[in-house]
Order: C-alpha cells, then structure tokens, then sequence
C-alpha cells in the first residue's frame, strides 16, 4: 500500500469541505488588521478574531517590531535559546510576565500549541495519572497523547465527575511515585464557557493534585488586573502551572508558562519542542513587550471589551437567538442547519456586510453549525447596531435555523 492508497482509506468527513476553499476554510481578509477589512474586494465588519484588546495593529507593538528588525534582522537571535538563542530581551519579557502574574517565575515558548504539548509531557512521566476535562484544546489533547502513563477524562466543567475520576484514579496511584495532574481551559475557546476554578481547588483538599491551566483566551481579558481566570476566581495561588498564549489579548506569536521558581528551572531544560526548536523571534518578544504594558497603562480597553460584549450579547437575546452558554466575548451563535443550509445563511451574513466563519461537524454535532462571534476592543455600538440589525433579517428569513436549541455537543 502506497502513502496515497492509506491516505485514502483514512478519507474523513473533512474531504466534504475542500470544494469550498477560499470561503469556508483558508480564507484571506486583507488590509489592516481591525473590525473593518476586506474579503474579495468588498469592505466587511471582521467577527472573526480573537485581537481581544485591539493590540494586534497597535503602532506601539508595530514600530517596536520593525525597529528590531531593522537593527537585528526578522529572526535574529537564529538559534536554539538554550545554547545561544538568548537575548537579554527574553529575560525582561519574562521578567515582566512574572511580576504581572505575580508568579515566582515565567518562561517563554515560541508557539503556544507545541510549547502547550511539550510542558505536559515533560513535566509527567509513567508514574503520573492526568485527569482532564474533555473539552481541553488540542494541544494539550495532544499533550496528553504523549503521556504513557494513566490518563482520565472527565465530563465538560463537570466538577462531580471530576471527583469520580480522582477517585478512581486514587485506587490505584502511588503517591511516592507520581503525581495526579487536573488540566483544564481556564477559558473554552469554542463555547466561551470558563472552567470552575473555584470548586475545582476545593477538591485539593481532599485530594492531593497539581492543577494545569491553559488560559490562552482569558489573559487580558478576566479578572480585575486582567490575570485571567485565577483571578476572576481567587484562586491564582492554587494553580500549580499557569500558560497562555500571546496570541489573543497581546496580538502577537508566542506564549508563556508562569510557576514556582523550581518548576520553571526544570522545564527550561526539558521542554523538548524549545531546546529543539528555534528561539522566540527579537521582533516578536520587543513586541509583546510593548504589547503588555499598554495592557497595564490601558484598563479602559478590557472595560470597553466588556461593554461590547454585554451590548452585542443583549441584543441577540432580544432577538431569542441562542449563543449557549458563554461568560466572555466568545459569542457561539447557533444555526440549526445542515453544512448546505449553513453556507447559505452565510452568504447572506456576508452579503449584508458581517464577515463570520461557520463551525461544521465533526467540531459540532451534525445539524448543527455556529457562528463563532467574537467581540473586541475594535467593535462600536455602531458596527454592533448594523450587526444585531443584519442577525434580525436573518431570523426573518430562516427563523428554524434561528430557533433556540438546549444543548451542543463540541469535540475537541
């Protein structure tokens, strides 16, 4: 059997997909990053980014970028960062994400998602057993692939199955040996739901875990300081090992990991996709730093995130247009529709002006499509106005797929 024989054999649902390239998958908004940019020529308002604060086309963040490149080159330091990939750039970095998060230490990792999946497999070996909630991203999904010891999952932010699964892993954990490890989203990307923090640390004090949070989509934007969900929740000491990703508030590559000083020191020479990979650019690490202090000087940016948000997700309640369950501005609008229905209601969103993209099983169940709306620091009342007006003319046209739905099935 040749590779493209097996690949065949392998053929997913996603094979459906590729007819519709450039449009539902792959496609390209030019211009200047912000609520307004441009799709095939025609100027749209963008629902579609996760530029949080609006920090992705802040000049502060941009001239610190082009300056360094212009003095360094665009990947300059060209190495590997534990041999000498290192700049004394990388240090403040982490030096100010650990002051921010009130952390002992921080650590940079070049992309998020392999930086994610190496730090749960170099902090576990066979002796471990990580408990996870079902709905964790990728890539600690992934992560959890690696590990090859015990691993459970536990249902969707379902604290009582959650200790069911602590439980039944109890029975047979050795405690000299290895640890348990509870992961979790801080913040669900697709749904827009937060994890329990609260009650998940109560649980340590009858069972004794580690706690992973990956809150890539909740730094910057959750709590008072903007710490993210162990803030919101109280509970930023009971955190064991906390990542995000620069990805979203700060509008950049890249993200971090913030612990005790002993669990950094460790995985700074055993996080495998770092010492075997490139270093976070000089452009991209002057440009998060930037990045971050407008996020400190600026709070008014996560109060009007906020205003946003309330204002857009009222006005989709009074058009009883379902969007689950969310607590941030991950909007989830739902259409009950096939993948043909979904593409058409689409197109008539985006032929009023309102650029969205549809999530499709096997992400969702079948029948099922979202439109995954996100508010921003970007948005006005005005482009939420022309928005809720152009959600009003769809329900008129397709009031069945507008209905509200109780429950959704998400795969991870």
């Amino acid at each position: 059997m040749d590779i493209t024989q097996k690949l065949q054999r392998k053929a997913t649902v996603w094979q459906q997909y590729s007819q519709h390239h450039g449009y539902l998958h792959h496609t390209e908004l030019k211009g200047k990053i912000g609520s307004k940019m441009h799709y095939e020529g025609k100027e749209y308002l963008v629902w579609c980014l996760n530029d949080y604060l609006g920090l992705m086309d802040h000049e502060a963040g941009i001239t610190a970028a082009t300056e360094a490149t212009a003095e360094y080159g665009p990947s300059y330091p060209h190495s590997v960062r534990l041999t000498v990939g290192h700049t004394q750039a990388h240090t403040e970095l982490e030096d100010q994400l650990a002051k921010f998060m009130q952390r002992e230490e921080a650590m940079l990792v070049n992309l998020g998602y392999q930086g994610f999946m190496s730090i749960i497999d170099a902090l576990t070996d066979r002796h471990d057993t990580i408990i996870y909630d079902q709905n964790v991203h990728a890539c600690l999904i992934d992560g959890i692939r690696l590990h090859n010891g015990r691993k459970f999952a536990f249902k969707h932010n379902s604290v009582e199955h959650l200790e069911q699964q602590l439980e039944r892993a109890m029975k047979t954990h050795r405690p000299e040996h290895g640890m348990l490890l509870v992961v979790v989203d801080g913040l669900y990307s697709m749904q827009g739901e937060t994890a329990p923090l609260d009650q998940i640390v109560a649980l340590k004090a009858k069972y004794d875990f580690a706690l992973f949070v990956d809150d890539s989509h909740a730094f910057g934007v959750f709590g008072a300081e903007g710490r993210g969900t162990p803030e919101h929740y109280q509970v930023e000491e009971a955190v064991d090992v906390y990542v995000s990703t620069f990805t979203k508030a700060l509008g950049n590559l890249g993200g971090f990991v913030a612990a005790k000083k002993e669990i950094i020191e460790f995985l700074r020479f055993t996080v495998r996709s770092q010492i075997f990979s490139r270093t976070m650019p000089l452009p991209m690490v002057r440009s998060v730093q930037q990045n971050l202090k407008i996020m400190q000087a600026e709070p008014e940016r996560r109060a009007i995130l906020w205003r946003n948000t309330r204002y857009f997700q009222d006005g989709l309640r009074q058009l009883q247009i379902a969007f689950g369950q969310t607590e941030s501005p991950i909007t989830p609008v739902q259409i009950n529709a096939s993948l043909d229905e979904g593409l058409k209601i689409l197109m008539a969103l985006r032929e009023m002006g309102i650029f969205s993209y549809l999530v499709v099983y096997p992400v969702v169940e079948k029948g099922l499509c979202l439109f995954r709306m996100v508010c921003s620091y970007n948005h006005s009342i005005e482009d939420i106005d022309q928005t809720l007006n152009a959600f009003r003319q769809l329900k008129e046209k397709y009031p069945s797929a507008l209905s509200p739905r109780s429950t959704i099935e998400i795969n991870p």
